[in-house]
């Protein structure tokens, strides 16, 4: 994969402040490398949807982008409390998110069915406890 340009970002445990800086940077370089509109707009929800959920229920994490040729692959990797029921996680309008986050205007429960939307692709894996891992591939 030498042809593909690697992005790396920490996303902080609880800073609502910097919260969309990967999506941002992200949408940043797409626009660069001179990506379709369409492509850059899917890239950025999806960044900016996980990155959300990994500030309000997962105490931050790490966000790999590989920008390819054929594709761009985002791997979302927390070690948070862990997603116990994926299927219900993915309803339209669920969400454990704190008050004091839908205070702030977030937890509205439409960040991983957003995410599906927007990606060709969407892999969830959870562990309880452990954290979760999210990959999402939107296709050139």
């Amino acid at each position: 994969m030498s042809d593909c340009l690697t992005l790396r970002f920490t996303v902080p445990a609880d800073d609502f402040t910097r919260a969309g800086e990967a999506s941002s940077s992200t949408k940043a370089t797409l626009k660069q490398l001179g990506l379709p509109a369409d492509i850059i707009r899917r890239v950025a929800i999806v960044m900016y949807e996980g990155e959300i959920n990994m500030v309000i229920h997962a105490n931050g994490g790490e966000i790999t982008v590989e920008i390819c040729p054929d594709q761009i692959v985002m791997v979302l990797k927390d070690t948070g409390p862990g997603i116990p029921d994926i299927q219900q996680a993915m309803q339209a309008g669920w969400s454990t998110a704190s008050g004091a986050a839908r205070d702030l205007g977030f937890g509205a429960g439409m960040g991983l069915p957003n995410m599906k939307k927007c990606a060709d692709s969407l892999d969830i894996e959870s562990t309880v406890g452990v954290g979760t891992t999210v990959t999402a591939v939107v296709r050139l």
